[in-house]
């Protein structure tokens, strides 16, 4: 079982539809009750999050996710609920997850190419940057859940295995508009590539703290 937060459109449909068609049973959420998914949570609510997962958990007979994917991200608005839906319900999310009693489950966390690129390795891996170095609430938002990621996989390995994918021009949000940028292979990346890179790290039981980049190259080029 896996549960996907933003599971009902875009990339996350995506994922979802590679996942079913794999043999996972999966649980969707969305925070709109027309978008169809099997529960309904708002994840920039402050008890957003623990409600989504007691969802779960009765969906699921009192058993844990066998894994979570942090699909679920606000784009621009309010920057509050940005923080919450990309970076504090994903962690409370993992951080129940890592609660299981045997087992050892799964988290995969939808990042962000660009962000990687954009601050280089060097300031991503050593250093937590804080809001005011980083020009937009979003940007900060995945650079600390790459943070968060690494640091997950370490606390929790008992537990869990925690990863993250980071898509580069794949599905540009419908309320930006910039270019896709420069990348090393000639073929751009698509929604199942994404998806299959979740997949994979799903599926990879001696994985945990990587990140892998789904952007043609793009992280490697030099702005």
């Amino acid at each position: 079982s896996v549960l996907i937060t933003g599971g009902t459109v875009r990339l996350g449909k995506v994922i979802a539809e590679r996942l079913r068609a794999e043999g996972w049973r999966v649980i969707t959420s969305s925070h709109r009750p027309d978008a169809g998914a099997d529960i309904i949570v708002d994840l920039a609510e402050p008890m957003g999050a623990a409600k989504l997962y007691a969802a779960a958990l009765q969906m699921l007979g009192g058993t844990p996710p066998d894994a979570l994917v942090n699909n679920a991200a606000l784009f621009t608005g309010d920057p509050a609920a940005i923080t919450a839906v990309n970076l504090e319900a994903p962690k409370k999310l993992t951080m129940l997850m890592a609660g299981r009693e045997t087992g050892v489950g799964a988290v995969v966390n939808v990042l962000d190419s660009k962000i990687i690129n954009d601050l280089r390795c060097d300031a991503i891996c050593h250093r937590s940057v804080g809001a005011s170095e980083h020009p937009s609430k979003y940007g900060w938002s995945k650079l600390e859940l790459l943070d968060w990621t690494k640091k997950a996989a370490m606390q929790f390995a008992a537990t869990l295995r925690v990863n993250g994918v980071a898509p580069g021009p794949v599905m540009a949000p419908t309320e930006v508009h910039e270019k896709a940028g420069e990348m090393l292979l000639d073929r751009r990346p698509t929604a199942d590539d994404v998806a299959a890179a979740v997949s994979y790290l799903l599926g990879a039981e001696a994985t945990t703290g990587a990140i892998i980049p789904v952007d043609a190259g793009q992280h490697l080029v030099e702005g």
